[in-house]
C-alpha cells in the first residue's frame, strides 16, 4: 500500500457521482472518506476561480469532474482545479471523467474541420493531470490521443447485471440491437455477455442531424429487444429506432445507453416513443424532469468507479473491473438473489 491515502477532490459538474464515491470509499477503507475541502466559483465575469482549503502536498488525488453539459465551463474546472492542485504540491493528479466531452470530434469528417478530442486531450495532459480514469470513450482511439496513461473502464458489465435481474423469466426472448453500424462491436460486446443474438438498425441521413432512412437487419420479430449505445443526446434516433422495430415485430424495446445527454427534445421524446425503457448510468449528473420521466431508470456507477480509483491507488489490476463477476459482488445491493453462476 502506498504512504498517502487517496483524496477526492470534485468540481460542480456532478457533485453527487463524487459524495457516492466517497461515501463507498469510505465502507471500503472503514474510515470516513470525504471531499477535499475547497470552493470552485464563478466570478460575476464568469471566470472560474479555486480555492483549496485543506493540505494537499504529496497526497494522491482524484478530481472527479465530467466534462458534461456546459461542456467549456465544466472543461474549465478541470484545468483549473488540476493547476491548483500542482501549485499546492499533490503527489499525482488523476483526473476521473465519467463522461469525456467533445469525443464525438474525434477526426476530421470534412475538410478544414478540427479533431477537438485530441486538442481537449492536450489542455488536460499539459494542466499538470497524470492520468484519466474515464468510461466508455465514444471511440477507443482517443485513448491514443493522451501521452498518459487512461484506463477506459466498460458499462457492460453493469448492463449486464441489470439485464439478468430485470428480464431473469425471459432471457431466452432477448435481442441486443445496435442503432447503428458504427456501434456493432459494442453491442456485440454485450450481446456476448448475455448469451443473445445480434441485429442491426442501419441509417442512412440526408444531412446532419436528420435520419432519412432505417433499415432492420435481422428477425426481431416476437422478441424483447433492447438497444445499446454509448451517447443518447437528442434521442431522436434512438425513438425513430424503437418505431422501427416494433414495426419489424419486436414486442418490446428497452435501451440501455452509457451516458444520458439527453439535451433539447430528449425527455419529451422519449415519454412519448415506442421506448419501454430507458436505462442511463449517472456519469452525468441529470436534472429533475429526467429523473421524475417514468421510462428512464438510472443505474449508478459509483461501486465500479471507487474500486478502480482505489486499484490505481495501491497499483493494482484495472482491468479486472472489465469482468462481471468482479462487479457483482459490489452491485449484490442492488440486485439481490441474482446468484454468480447466473452470470455466465
Amino acid at each position: 500500500m502506498p504512504n498517502t491515502d487517496p483524496k477526492l477532490m470534485s468540481g460542480n459538474a456532478n457533485r453527487p457521482l463524487a459524495q457516492q464515491i466517497a461515501r463507498r470509499m469510505s465502507l471500503h477503507r472503514g474510515m470516513k472518506v470525504g471531499l477535499v475541502d475547497a470552493r470552485v466559483e464563478r466570478f460575476n465575469d464568469g471566470e472560474i476561480f479555486v480555492e483549496v482549503f485543506e493540505n494537499v502536498r504529496g497526497e494522491d488525488m482524484f478530481v472527479v469532474q465530467p466534462t458534461s453539459n456546459p461542456a467549456n465551463d465544466n472543461l474549465m474546472e478541470l484545468l483549473i482545479m488540476t493547476d491548483a492542485l500542482r501549485r499546492s504540491s499533490a503527489g499525482r493528479i488523476t483526473a476521473v471523467i465519467p463522461y469525456f466531452g467533445y469525443a464525438r470530434q474525434d477526426r476530421r469528417t470534412k475538410s478544414r474541420s478540427p479533431i477537438s478530442a485530441k486538442l481537449v486531450a492536450n489542455l488536460i495532459t499539459n494542466s499538470g493531470v497524470e492520468r484519466i480514469l474515464t468510461m466508455d470513450l465514444h471511440a477507443a482511439q482517443i485513448q491514443g490521443f493522451f501521452d498518459i496513461p487512461v484506463d477506459n473502464l466498460y458499462a457492460s458489465p453493469i448492463f449486464e447485471l441489470d439485464i439478468r435481474y430485470h428480464f431473469r423469466d425471459s432471457m431466452q426472448d432477448l435481442m441486443v440491437v445496435s442503432p447503428d453500424v458504427g456501434g456493432v462491436a459494442r453491442a456485440r460486446e454485450l450481446a456476448k455477455r448475455i448469451d443473445a443474438p445480434l441485429s442491426i438498425v442501419d441509417k442512412r441521413r440526408e444531412k446532419a442531424g436528420e435520419v432519412s432512412e432505417m433499415t432492420v437487419i435481422g428477425d426481431v420479430a416476437g422478441k424483447k429487444v433492447i438497444i445499446v449505445d454509448d451517447i443518447c443526446d437528442t434521442a431522436g434516433t434512438l425513438c425513430k429506432a424503437a418505431e422501427v422495430l416494433v414495426g419489424a415485430g419486436a414486442t418490446e424495446v428497452h435501451a440501455y445507453i452509457t451516458h444520458g445527454v439527453l439535451s433539447g427534445p430528449a425527455v419529451g421524446r422519449i415519454t412519448e416513443s415506442r421506448l419501454k425503457s430507458l436505462v442511463i448510468t449517472d456519469s452525468i449528473a441529470q436534472p429533475r424532469p429526467v429523473l421524475d420521466c417514468a421510462n428512464i431508470r438510472v443505474v449508478p456507477t459509483a461501486p465500479m468507479l471507487t474500486q478502480a480509483i482505489l486499484n490505481i491507488w495501491n497499483g493494482t489490476s484495472v482491468s479486472s473491473l472489465f469482468e462481471t463477476a468482479t462487479l457483482e459482488p459490489i452491485y449484490e445491493p442492488l440486485y439481490p438473489g441474482l446468484a454468480l453462476d447466473q452470470v455466465g
